[in-house]
This record gives structure tokens, sequence and C-alpha cells, in this order.
């Protein structure tokens, strides 16, 4: 999945800013499992903490958006970053300070940190996560500022009122997302039931479509793909690539880890990174 790297050379850095899944599926877990396969350094701004298992959540604590904002500074003051991705978001005042932070810090399209939004705003089911508020904030601070933005057709659905169907709501829906203002939009096609044998998800950068087509699994076993596949995303804006080049690695890395998914709870299991490091498992103890 990555080339070795000399030891001791410090490896690209990467942040997540989202909420925690005790349960270790998605949110920042499955972020930072990801960013390890993917062979960068992943740093995080913790924006809620969650009660959390395979079943469902059951609790939520937002964190102050002041301290969002400074765990943000904190690092790229420091370490230093060379992409940063977002997830749940929690709130229209923490995406206010996330933007305002970017902005601070020289994240985001205008500036030399991407920035990939992942616009989580819709569970499982479908159902909206986030008040109204927030969605209007997704769409006048977040997605003006978005190296690439990565929503699934419920986010698509609630963010600009598309009900996708068919593949021509899909290119629809990807060129009213660029009016937005991200410079790059992959809208995922994983909830498209009219493709029952591959999943398609389209890429669009305002003047041309990339559809990137990949197996589709027949398994529950998908928490946390969105996560890893924006991560994997960041992950390749982080190592140089282009934002073409970085949504066509996310996507066989996101294939890959849902082959490899596996049961955890009575639930949905999550999407494993754990392909990626195959190679150690071929090693006996010891060697």
């Amino acid at each position: 999945m990555t080339a070795e790297r000399p030891i001791g050379v410090t490896p690209p850095r990467v942040m997540t800013i989202a909420g925690t899944d005790s349960g270790g599926g998605a949110g920042i877990a499955a972020d930072l499992r990801t960013f390890a396969a993917c062979g960068v350094h992943g740093c995080l701004a913790v924006c809620a903490v969650t009660v959390q298992n395979s079943v469902g959540v059951t609790g939520v604590h937002t964190i102050p958006p002041e301290t969002v904002a400074a765990q943000i500074a904190s690092v790229a003051g420091d370490i230093g970053l060379d992409a940063v991705k977002t997830g749940m978001l929690a709130g229209a005042e923490i995406i206010e300070a996330v933007a305002a932070a970017c902005d601070e810090n020289g994240i985001g399209a205008a500036h030399r940190t991407p920035l990939v939004i992942d616009p989580v705003a819709a569970s499982m089911h479908g159902d909206q996560l986030l008040a109204d508020s927030a969605l209007d904030a997704f769409r006048t601070l977040l997605f003006p500022r978005a190296t690439v933005i990565t929503p699934n057709l419920d986010e698509v659905r609630l963010l600009v009122g598309i009900d996708v169907h068919d593949r021509a709501a899909q290119y629809e829906a990807a060129k009213v997302l660029h009016g937005l203002g991200p410079r790059h939009v992959l809208v995922k096609g994983g909830h498209l039931r009219e493709d029952t044998d591959c999943c398609v998800d389209l890429f669009y950068d305002g003047h041309s479509f990339t559809e990137l087509p990949g197996p589709r699994f027949d398994t529950g076993n998908t928490h946390g793909g969105g996560d890893s596949m924006a991560a994997a995303i960041a992950s390749g804006l982080a190592r140089g690539m282009t934002a073409a080049e970085a949504v066509a690695f996310g996507k066989r890395y996101i294939v890959e880890a849902v082959r490899h998914s596996y049961p955890l709870g009575a639930g949905h299991g999550p999407v494993s990174p754990l392909w990626a490091l195959r190679a150690w498992w071929a090693e006996e103890p010891g060697t």
C-alpha cells in the first residue's frame, strides 16, 4: 500500500477533526487506523465524544468550539500539517470555529494544506444527524474552503435537496455541489441501489467527470467506510498526489477495506485496514 520509508524520516502529517467512537469502528478511530495503513502520521482534534457500539449511538458530549480550534492551532503551529480531513463536527458553532482555525493556520484549498470535508450529516439509516444551521454552515463556510468533499447520497439529499436514484441524478448532484465552492466533489454511490453488482463513485473537478467503479460486497459490515475513504484521500494528498490521484487511491483503499471487513458485536462491523498490514501476519513470532 505504501512505499518503504527510510528509518527516522518523518512521514507526512495528517489531522482528523472529528468525533470519537467508543466501539472503535468509525470516527477518529477509523481515521487513525487508515492514516497508519496509508503511511502517514495521524494527528487529531476531537469535536465530540460519543457513547457508541456496533448497534448505535446512545450519547454525545460536544467539545467546546474554542477547544476544537485550539487543538488545530497547537498541532499546526508545532508539528505542521500536510493535509486535514473533517468528520462529524456536531454543530454550527464547531463548524464556524473549524473554518476560522483553518484560515488562521493555512489550511484549505486556498492555502498550502489541502482540506478534505466528509460532511457527516446522516445516520446509517439516512436520518438527519445535524440541525439545519449546521447544514447551512457546511454549505457556506466549509465547502468553499474544501479541496475535496465526499458526501454520500443521504448527505447529498440533506445538503442540496437532490434525491439520487440514478446515475443522471448523481451527475446533477455533483454539479450542484461544485457550485457551492469546493475545488473537487466526490459523490459516493454506495447507496445507489440501481447498481446491484457494483458501486460507482463520481468525481467532478468542475470541468470533467470520472466514474470510479468498484465491486459491491454482500455485507453489513461497513461501519466507518465513509470516514476511512476520506482519510485515505487526505493521506494521498499529504503524500503529494493530485486530487484525482488521491481520490483513486482512496477508492482502491476502501474497496479492500470493505472486502476485508469483519463482524463485531451485535450490529454493524467495521471496514478493516488490516489487509494493508498482511505482510506482518505472515511473520512468525520472534522472527
